[in-house]
């Protein structure tokens, strides 16, 4: 079976075991962060329909992802776990599914849920199995060992990046999912959308775009979102997974509630330029 080897381990977060248990434990303590680490192996609350987590480096985002990866604590255990990510390489298709093997992180391997990843391709008539998208792509990567504390060795993924930023994509996408979830594999399945905020502006300035970017994500309406992520200029690097996971929502007649939003001046201190990170909750009504 293939394996997608680990391209960040040693940068974004460490590359042994105990060296990413602790950054992530260290996560979850942080002041930015939940302030207590989760319960692990699964709680009894029902998923929700999807998250929007952060995918810089852990020192800089890992203390907003691990409110979105608390609250998951609390839920049932999904089996599969759909992350959608931006593609940041330029490699590849314009989006792209690894369909097949194991993805290895230091804290072990996570198989690649096949059948769930063709069927995610078919259903968006824009999905496609790649790999070359995939093999230096760090926005699925950080999610999976967070995954991996919190939901132990029993789960699946499907790895999917976008290369192309546009609503349709994020139309396309939220439509398979939830005709997936209905149809085939009810709350079997979670979507993870990864996606930072504003990028590389003043700490005032980049707050002042956020927050109005996760104000028209909790409307739960996809096109006042892309609509405003364009008309602010903000510099979002996956407006289509946020938007994915939001009109998801929309169309499964779900709430968007903001977890946490804070960025790069809030966890280092410079605040001349930062990078703005959401934790962002899907759930039924």
């Amino acid at each position: 079976m293939k394996v997608r080897l680990p391209a960040h381990a040693g940068t974004f977060y460490p590359a042994t075991r105990d060296d990413v248990v602790k950054a992530i434990e260290d996560s979850f303590k942080h002041p930015v962060g939940p302030g207590r680490l989760p319960e692990r192996g699964g709680g009894s609350k029902p998923l929700p329909i999807a998250y929007v987590a952060p995918h810089a480096g852990y020192m800089y985002s890992g203390p907003v992802a691990a409110h979105v990866y608390y609250d998951l604590s609390t839920r049932y255990r999904p089996e599969t776990v759909i992350i959608v990510g931006p593609n940041h390489t330029g490699l590849g298709l314009a989006a792209s599914v690894w369909s097949e093997g194991y993805w290895r992180t230091p804290l072990g391997d996570v198989e690649v849920d096949s059948e769930a990843a063709k069927e995610l391709a078919k259903r968006t008539a824009l999905i496609a199995p790649d790999e070359e998208a995939h093999i230096y792509e760090h926005s699925v990567e950080v999610q999976i060992p967070f995954l991996q504390y919190v939901l132990g060795e029993d789960f699946k993924i499907v790895p999917v990046v976008v290369l192309h930023q546009t609503l349709d994509a994020s139309l396309r996408i939220a439509r398979a999912y939830i005709s997936m979830r209905e149809e085939l594999y009810g709350d079997k399945i979670l979507l993870l959308a990864t996606s930072d905020l504003n990028h590389y502006e003043p700490y005032d300035v980049t707050v002042e775009k956020d927050l109005k970017v996760l104000e028209a994500a909790e409307t739960g309406d996809p096109e006042s979102l892309w609509n405003t992520i364009e008309r602010l200029r903000v510099s979002a690097c996956g407006p289509t997974p946020l938007t994915a996971a939001v009109a998801s929502g929309k169309i499964a007649g779900g709430r968007v509630k903001v977890l946490k939003y804070a960025n790069s001046g809030d966890v280092t201190g410079e605040k001349a330029w930062v990078v703005g990170y959401p934790a962002v909750l899907v759930d039924r009504s």
